[in-house]
């Protein structure tokens, strides 16, 4: 019996130790296993992404209760396409590529030359109503109902044969910004050159056709560029929207050339920098001779600053306070000025001096000093770790941190001293400031109208198209600060057609419309270069106006209105 059990001992270890390594063994197989079949499947899909003519997103939670469009069945995660709204769980994913098609971009018109209904079936928008008997759409828990994806006219199965207009689409409320696939078709067809026959096409298209490409930076402010870019292919025609991160503004307004000249409006969804990347493109257009296919531009604020967008009326920040229909309506709405652009040139001193002057283009303002300091410091930390920085909270923080840093610090002090000031000419006595602002526009960091003040002086009058730079002056960041609360005005330094400033020594922060750099000793020469197209919104009165208003009202006949004034 001894010697049995003593036998045995062996073989229990032996087998403890068999099922511990299994059981250690077996999740890491599996792991391993579910990770390959994962890696094949993600491959799977991003090849038919890759090749299909469905703008696909994968998502793992549907926003509202959703069914496949091929198994019928309701389903949390899957895909779903941006342009038409096709949505599939993985496992239909294939078979849904293949048997249902997506918007066509170009598509020949019926034989009396009109356009179809394109209908998807379910999946329509939350308390939708049906165009034929008024009731709502999409009540019932299954795939039902229809949807048109051009003039998302929204009915019932029931109500689908009695609909107006014998299957006519008419692309619905925003028919006067889409560029209709039978256009396209025929633009074609076309010879290259025949730019006569675009005004003929384009009466086709109804009176008023201004059609509205929209240009996109997805890597802007919130990030919400990318989710925007879905929302308007939705509207549009997908051939309208440019991602500029794939396609860059010389290649997207090439579209331009294809539509009547003078008609086309340009949605720009980022901030003040993107806005004059776009501005720049135009420029190059102006200089290939496509000066009668400029766009007008207007803009979606969706960076940090947005001074530009503030002086044209579109807001200090685009937040989906207001649907992308409400945008379209805006632009559609919006009037056509003019905006001073103006060429900065700085010339370096010193051993370098050989050297091609820097030539940058100005649409808001130009600074030197504690502003400028702001920015360096930013762009520097962001160019570190660019993915803190996703969120315009976060991006105001960072500079409200530098800011005060730079209250203990005052690294601009002096600046009077190491600088001289000329306004058309004449040299301007400077007193003991840390900063200048030379401002093309009404606002400044971030919503401050700068050249107004706090309103309890008079000044000169600003406009977009005058021709005018404003010069101001300032302290140092604190100064900046009550600036902003409105606890005090800069110092005005005057109005002028060229600027130029002489920095005599030591190594100072520049920046031209939030693009920072450090400057030794140079010569810095604005002057006026060009005038770009833009929007202007009226926008509706807030209190903070009416107040600045009736402030107003105690001034000097002539006082300039609190809200910029469009020119005539």
């Amino acid at each position: 019996m001894e010697v049995e059990e003593g036998s045995g001992e062996p073989r229990e270890d032996w087998t403890l130790l068999a099922w511990t390594g299994l059981a250690i063994v077996l999740p890491v197989l599996l792991t391993l296993w579910c990770s390959v079949q994962r890696s094949k499947r993600k491959g799977l899909i991003q090849d038919i992404f890759r090749r299909s003519k469905h703008a696909w997103r994968l998502t793992d939670l549907f926003s509202k209760p959703t069914y496949c469009c091929v198994c019928s069945q309701h389903i949390l995660r899957g895909a779903f396409c941006e342009c038409c709204g096709v949505c599939a769980d993985e496992g239909c994913l294939p078979r849904a590529d293949r048997s249902l098609s997506c918007k066509e971009i170009m598509s020949p018109a019926q034989a009396d030359g009109s356009l179809a209904h394109r209908w998807v079936r379910g999946n329509v928008p939350l308390c939708s109503c049906c165009a034929v008997c008024k009731q709502q759409c999409g009540t019932q828990p299954k795939l039902c109902d229809f949807r048109c994806v051009w003039c998302q006219t929204v009915v019932h199965e029931d109500c689908k044969a009695s609909l107006p207009g014998g299957g006519r689409c008419d692309l619905g409320e925003f028919r006067s910004l889409i560029i209709p696939p039978h256009y396209l078709h025929r633009i074609n067809r076309l010879r290259r050159g025949q730019t006569d026959e675009y005004s003929k096409l384009a009466a086709d298209c109804g009176p008023g056709w201004t059609p509205v490409l929209v240009l996109a930076n997805t890597r802007s402010g919130n990030n919400m560029g990318e989710a925007l870019l879905g929302e308007f292919r939705t509207l549009l025609n997908p051939v309208q929207v440019f991602d500029l991160t794939q396609f860059p503004p010389s290649k997207a307004l090439q579209l331009c050339t294809l539509l009547p000249g003078g008609c086309v409006r340009v949605l720009v969804c980022g901030g003040d920098g993107t806005v004059g990347w776009v501005l720049d493109a135009i420029d190059a257009m102006k200089l290939k001779g496509q000066e009668q296919f400029v766009p007008q531009v207007t803009i979606l604020p969706l960076g940090t600053g947005n001074d530009l967008s503030n002086s044209l009326g579109w807001g200090t920040g685009f937040a989906r306070e207001v649907p992308v229909e409400q945008v379209l309506r805006d632009v559609l709405d919006a009037e056509a000025v003019k905006l001073d652009r103006w060429k900065v040139q700085v010339a370096s001193k010193g051993y370098y001096s050989f050297r091609k002057p820097k030539v940058l283009t100005m649409n808001n303002y130009f600074s030197v000093g504690p502003d400028a300091l702001m920015a360096l410091n930013f762009h520097a930390h962001r160019e570190k770790t660019p993915s803190l920085f996703s969120s315009r909270i976060v991006n105001k923080a960072v500079y409200f941190f530098y800011g005060t840093k730079d209250c203990l610090v005052q690294e601009c002090k002096d600046l009077d001293k190491k600088i001289e000031l000329e306004l058309d000419g004449e040299r301007v006595q400077l007193p003991s400031l840390e900063g200048i602002i030379v401002l093309n526009i009404g606002y400044w960091g971030g919503g401050c109208r700068l050249w107004e003040g706090m309103g309890d002086e008079p000044c000169p009058p600003t406009r977009l198209d005058d021709g005018l730079l404003e010069v101001v002056g300032v302290f140092g960041s604190f100064h900046c600060a009550q600036i902003q609360v409105k606890l005090a005005n800069p110092v005005r330094l005057g109005q002028a057609h060229t600027v130029r400033l002489v920095l005599k020594s030591s190594r100072m922060p520049m920046q031209v419309d939030g693009e920072p750099w450090a400057q030794g000793p140079c010569t810095v020469t604005i002057t006026h270069k060009t005038q770009a197209l833009v929007l202007y919104r009226a926008a509706e009165q807030t209190d903070e106006d009416d107040e600045d208003n009736s402030s107003g009202s105690e001034h000097e006949p002539g006082s300039p209105p609190a809200q910029p004034v469009p020119p005539t």
